[in-house]
């Protein structure tokens, strides 16, 4: 309790919520990215090669929270938990970019209707990250809001897991009387994109964590 109030009335490094915000901003370009890549055709190269770049741009804004976690003496909240959030976050690029070199590994140039359709579901989660994320600079304020957008997360990440579920099964009534490596390389995508809506849940329950310690 003591240290709660030693907290609250000493002044607090708030450069945290604008790193935050960059990242968000840089993981809903990623999500964007990842859309226009399964929209198939001979831009998809370029729009992986955008993933990448903007991975990249996401780890080095991570790398900055990082430091200035071990360089403030007063955050926002607690430091594990700041670690937890950049860190979920970065995972959810990282998984977009692991799609993206799936894809150029394959040389996959058209993707399957669910495919598509987790692609939108993904860039609905990256939108609520970056509309979470300013809400946490007061938190008390706003503790029905930051629920709702994380209960949103977690029923977007179940809608994916229906699709992901839905796609092997077409991908395996197409491909079952032609060639296997079709098939294969399909649910590895598949796969792929399930793990990125999986991070973006990762992301929700960090700032559930958050709020319930907070309030």
């Amino acid at each position: 309790m003591l240290l709660r109030l030693f907290r609250f009335f000493l002044p607090k490094e708030e450069r945290f919520f604008d790193l935050f915000s960059r990242h968000s901003q840089t993981v809903m370009l990623g999500a964007e990215a990842l859309q226009g890549m399964l929209k198939g055709g001979e831009e998809t190269p370029a729009f992986c090669q955008r993933v990448s770049q903007l991975e990249n741009d996401a780890d080095g804004i991570t790398r900055e929270v990082l430091t200035a976690v071990r360089r403030t003496f007063i955050t926002p909240f607690d430091r594990v938990d700041i670690k937890n959030l950049i860190t979920s976050m970065d995972d959810a690029i990282d998984q977009m970019q692991q799609t993206a070199k799936a894809v150029v590994l394959f040389e996959v140039r058209s993707f399957e209707p669910p495919m598509r359709e987790i692609g939108s579901l993904i860039v609905e989660c990256a939108n609520l990250v970056h509309r979470a994320l300013p809400l946490l600079e007061s938190i008390s304020n706003n503790v029905a809001m930051l629920m709702a957008i994380t209960e949103e997360l977690g029923k977007l990440e179940g809608r994916v897991d229906d699709l992901h579920d839905i796609g092997l099964k077409e991908l395996f009534l197409k491909h079952r009387n032609a060639n296997a490596m079709d098939f294969i390389v399909g649910a590895e995508i598949y796969d792929h994109l399930e793990k990125v809506a999986d991070r973006f849940d990762d992301v929700a329950n960090e700032i559930s964590s958050i709020v319930i310690e907070q309030v």
